[in-house]
């Protein structure tokens, strides 16, 4: 795992909910919640983090999934 610190931020955007929603964090603290890559974008450029290059940077752990992977609930099977 990266360690983070005041200059380089540990990033996550976690896996998707069943809605396709995705947290973001920065440590323990949530940075908001991502519909699209675009919310990503402007979560990180509200907490003064758009310097970074969202799709591409080792600075952002993808989990679930990268930033292309935006499941709706139309996407899981009904049982």
């Amino acid at each position: 795992m990266t360690q983070s610190s005041p200059q380089f931020p540990h990033i996550v955007v976690h896996a998707p909910a069943l809605d396709g929603s995705r947290r973001v964090t920065e440590g323990d603290v949530i940075l908001g919640v991502a519909s699209h890559l675009d919310d990503v974008i402007e979560i990180l450029r509200l907490a003064d983090l758009d310097r970074i290059e969202v799709e591409e940077s080792d600075l952002i752990e993808w989990q679930g999934g990268g930033p292309d992977e935006w499941p709706g609930l139309s996407d899981y099977p009904q049982d």
